[in-house]
């Protein structure tokens, strides 16, 4: 039986313990054993941290001490795998570049605020995103500082009604990659609750959790 921890703070705006209860949920649901904590000195735990398979952060803008870093960094390394979504986990620890380099990304802007946009499947083979079509958000559409060494999954396109001089960018939306042992997995869908409401956001994430597991 594979192992989840949840690990929710920060902003209260992205619902971090109601999105880290759903998910957990769901995944209990597909047979895992999982555990919801509302501090990061989880990761202090050593035996936690050897029994575990999987870290979910969602903490938007939280912060983390040197010692909860390490033990993170240490963890993935050797296998557990991380998981995430929107800010929860690509905006948190935003003076934390270690963090940044394990996720891949960080965000940096969401010109608009709560637009409408597209989300698009450009690997149409990989079990993540496989028989899954492009879809419609209304939402944040995450404007990133990405790593080109992700595999992107789904991409976006700014149209530049904002900020003109962004049109046709082209960012990536779901993405998987590997920090030593450990398999990492984000998708920048999730601003509002009823995002995970959406059949491809619900499947791509839960595909993805289950993925990155170790």
């Amino acid at each position: 039986m594979k192992s989840a921890l949840f690990i929710w703070g920060g902003w209260d705006g992205h619902h971090p313990q109601e999105t880290a209860e759903l998910w957990a949920g769901i995944l209990k649901n597909e047979g895992y054993t999982t555990e919801v904590s509302a501090t990061l000195d989880s990761l202090l735990d050593a035996e936690k941290m050897a029994s575990l398979d999987l870290i979910v952060p969602d903490m938007s803008s939280a912060t983390i001490t040197g010692d909860q870093e390490k033990a993170l960094r240490a963890a993935i390394k050797r296998g557990v795998g991380l998981g995430g979504w929107h800010g929860g986990s690509g905006d948190t620890f935003r003076n934390n570049p270690d963090y940044q380099y394990i996720v891949g990304g960080q965000w940096v802007q969401h010109p608009g605020n709560t637009v409408d946009y597209r989300v698009n499947i450009i690997n149409h083979t990989d079990p993540i995103t496989a028989g899954l079509g492009d879809f419609a958000v209304h939402s944040e559409q995450y404007y990133m500082h990405v790593d080109p060494g992700n595999e992107v999954l789904a991409t976006t396109t700014f149209n530049g009604d904002t900020d003109p001089w962004i049109d046709g960018t082209v960012m990536p939306v779901v993405w998987k990659r590997h920090y030593g042992q450990g398999k990492v997995f984000y998708c920048s869908v999730g601003h509002y609750l009823t995002d995970f409401d959406i059949p491809e956001v619900r499947e791509i994430i839960r595909r993805g959790l289950i993925w990155a597991t170790r």
